[in-house]
């Protein structure tokens, strides 16, 4: 190569660079002037520990989520207490969000990606306000309809097209007026149905030392009782002529133990009759009673009351060292605290009805006549 030739293709390299530089600084400038950058945060700077309230809207159903006396509540329920790792979970996730991809459109356009405004209208989206302590809005995303994967074969130009599978969301900002973004996260949880943001802990019942179910019928109730954990059970109240059924016994002595609920209610709007009631006593001093109404659609409404002996004072054992007593006090003192705050916490359970699963109960709810034996007479052969 000669001396004019290389002078020829450095100018080349240097046009060639320029342009590139030229393009790319173009491309930026727009999507500076359209909001975030491709590969930005979605809500640049969103501070999630100042947000207190969360506000969902779809259509005409509208959900609110508020931080109140130190723990996450869903208004739509009476402020039941809500699920807070499912609220941490969705506010880092928004914090975090990035935009895949951006493109501007005019109004015409939003309804053929949902990005309208909810309401009883078609092509409408999902509205999410992020709100500090005084309900101010800090932020807002409308969520559209799921963006899709297409293959190199059939994306139309502009790459907004109608086939694939779902692999992230169209979105606008609050900031935004004609400006879609594209994010790689559908956010399937952002639902507006207040039963799946509760919290679904209940209470745990394990090792009673007496179960009781007293019936509207009064001949198919019954009563179990263990003297300890390694006791057998008795079934009170039996005649001569009756012999209980161990073998039965496993499933009714486990009330409540792994059940969870689907939804709750008010104490006051949807009080179950008390038709039937289970009371469990245990070994601790605690005492569980649950008013169960009739079972619809495969669920039982229940409202609970709980009750708990607490000693004051401890009784001091018959052989016991004067140089253990500081300890032994220290040791029931810590007990009864852990009692005490175990009582106060499952007391919270008081004011609501809960909508619990037929399969948490069932096993429960048997006739007294299910616990025995079947007497069956031989018939003499001549």
């Amino acid at each position: 190569m000669n001396r004019k030739q290389f002078i020829i293709l450095l100018a080349l390299v240097v046009v060639v660079g320029a342009a590139g530089w030229l393009v790319n600084q173009h491309t930026q400038d727009s999507w500076r002037s359209g909001g975030a950058a491709i590969g930005g945060k979605l809500l640049p700077g969103l501070a999630v520990n100042d947000i207190k309230q969360i506000r969902l809207q779809s259509g005409t159903n509208e959900l609110n989520l508020a931080w109140r006396d130190d723990r996450w509540r869903v208004r739509e329920r009476g402020d039941y207490p809500a699920n807070f790792q499912q609220i941490s979970s969705l506010l880092l996730k928004f914090a975090d969000l990035k935009i895949a991809q951006r493109e501007d459109l005019g109004p015409s356009q939003f309804g053929r990606f949902n990005l309208l405004p909810p309401g009883p209208g078609t092509n409408t989206g999902t509205a999410v306000e992020f709100k500090d302590t005084a309900g101010k809005t800090v932020a807002s995303v409308l969520l559209g309809k799921n963006h899709l994967h297409q293959s190199t074969d059939n994306t139309p130009a502009g790459g907004l097209g109608d086939q694939g599978w779902p692999d992230g969301r169209y979105v606008m900002t609050g900031t935004e007026t004609k400006t879609v973004a594209v994010i790689s996260d559908a956010l399937y949880q952002v639902q507006t149905q207040p039963e799946q943001w509760l919290n679904k802990d209940f209470i745990n019942i394990e090792k009673p030392r007496a179960v009781a179910v007293e019936f509207p019928e009064a001949t198919n109730s019954w009563k179990l009782t263990r003297a300890s954990e390694t006791n057998d059970w008795k079934l009170a109240g039996l005649r001569p002529d009756e012999q209980p059924d161990p073998a039965k016994f496993a499933g009714v002595t486990r009330p409540f133990s792994g059940t969870s609920f689907n939804d709750v209610g008010p104490l006051n709007t949807n009080t179950p009759a008390g038709r039937t009631v289970l009371t469990v006593e245990m070994f601790d001093g605690f005492t569980y009673v649950a008013r169960i109404g009739a079972k619809e659609n495969n669920v039982y409404p229940v409202s609970l009351t709980i009750s708990a002996s607490l000693a004051g004072e401890r009784t001091p054992g018959k052989d016991e060292k004067a140089e253990n007593k500081v300890k032994l006090d220290q040791e029931f003192k810590t007990q009864q605290k852990a009692l005490a705050d175990k009582l106060a916490k499952e007391k919270q359970c008081e004011p609501w009805v809960y909508q619990v699963p037929a399969y948490g109960l069932d096993e429960v709810l048997k006739p007294r006549a299910e616990l025995l034996l079947v007497q069956t007479n031989a018939v003499a052969v001549k």
